[in-house]
């Protein structure tokens, strides 16, 4: 048996399991006649009265008094499936469910206050920069639903990102780049020495294709990176660029293309299968600790080839805006804060 209604100007119609008897039906009309009287009054609950049904939930989202915070992040983090890259949905479905809904998840919507995160972010024995990105995803699923004017007020719009301190660029001395290298041989010190003269992030090191290398003309296209095991575009739009390439990267090129140009389309492999390098940790654990202990130099992170070639460029006098473009920035205000120290102009 069925029973129809109108609720917030959508025509209903619920499937109810009983025998279609006369005591049934009336049943059902004092059934009906309640779900009219709870709607006239505003105080109907769909999913109270309809607990398996799939317009209940649908319903239960516009009633923040009802819908806990739980549900929206489920529901957000599926809504967003097919607009972001895979690594980007791990960090934002991590956040959910290893600290918003541990935290929030049983509130209901109308339930959070910009206080009660203040306070709980304040307990994080975390980063600032890390705190700000768990909160992303309750950010978007509120401002989705105050645009959507299923909530009136949206306390996060008061709860301002924390502070997250840069950390400062430790570049490598020619002397120290030498030491590491002489610790290398092989394709191992090829990907070390290109990284050191191209600029190129370690994901866009363990991506990069020999179609995208153009030797007779002495320049490179960044058009990929890999991120956890998965190819995917460039971090930004102006990072997908062209890179001329400098002397000590051409010579590592030459020395890679004799092993791996016959092997595969990836330029860079792991020695010891001779496969393409999984991900950007394994060229931290495999290759740069054992080069930085055996030079007998401090820990500093595979990051600072990056930083070694743009302080390099600009020390000698390289064009600023040119160098931003080489390392794939939209412009160079990053590389005037981050490297202003090694700009002789400004200097």
């Amino acid at each position: 048996m069925q029973i129809a209604f109108t609720f917030q100007g959508v025509r209903c119609r619920e499937t109810i399991p009983m025998p279609p008897t006369k005591t049934a039906q009336k049943e059902l009309t004092l059934k009906r006649q309640a779900i009219l009287y709870e709607i006239k009054t505003g105080t109907f609950d769909y999913l109270k009265h309809f607990p398996h049904s799939k317009k209940a939930k649908e319903f239960r989202k516009s009633r923040p008094d009802h819908y806990t915070i739980g549900e929206g992040l489920k529901a957000w983090l599926q809504r967003i499936q097919s607009k972001c890259q895979l690594s980007t949905l791990r960090d934002y479905g991590s956040a959910i469910h290893y600290h918003l809904i541990p935290k929030f998840g049983e509130l209901t919507i109308s339930e959070l206050t910009a206080i009660s995160i203040k306070e709980w972010l304040a307990e994080l024995p975390i980063s600032n920069k890390r705190k700000n990105n768990i909160l992303t995803p309750l950010r978007q699923l509120y401002e989705e639903m105050y645009l959507d004017e299923t909530i009136d007020k949206n306390p996060l719009d008061r709860v301002k990102n924390l502070p997250a301190r840069a950390r400062e660029p430790e570049p490598f001395t020619a002397d120290e780049v030498a030491k590491i290298l002489n610790e290398l041989d092989g394709q191992e010190r090829n990907i070390i020495q290109f990284a050191f003269w191209s600029g190129l992030r370690t994901s866009e090191l363990i991506a990069l294709r020999w179609q995208d290398v153009d030797l007779e003309n002495n320049r490179i296209f960044v058009r990929q990176a890999k991120v956890r095991g998965h190819l995917k575009g460039t971090k930004t739009s102006s990072g997908s660029r062209e890179v001329k390439l400098q002397p000590s990267a051409r010579e590592a090129l030459l020395s890679q293309q004799t092993t791996s140009r016959k092997i595969g389309e990836i330029v860079f492999n792991d020695s010891r299968t001779g496969e393409p390098w999984k991900n950007d940790q394994a060229i931290r654990k495999i290759i740069w600790m054992p080069a930085l202990n055996r030079a007998g130099l401090k820990y500093r992170n595979p990051y600072q080839t990056r930083h070694t070639y743009a302080s390099t460029l600009l020390s000698r006098g390289e064009n600023p805006l040119w160098v931003a473009q080489q390392m794939g920035h939209k412009d160079w205000g990053q590389i005037r804060k981050v490297y202003g120290r090694w700009i002789p102009q400004l200097n």
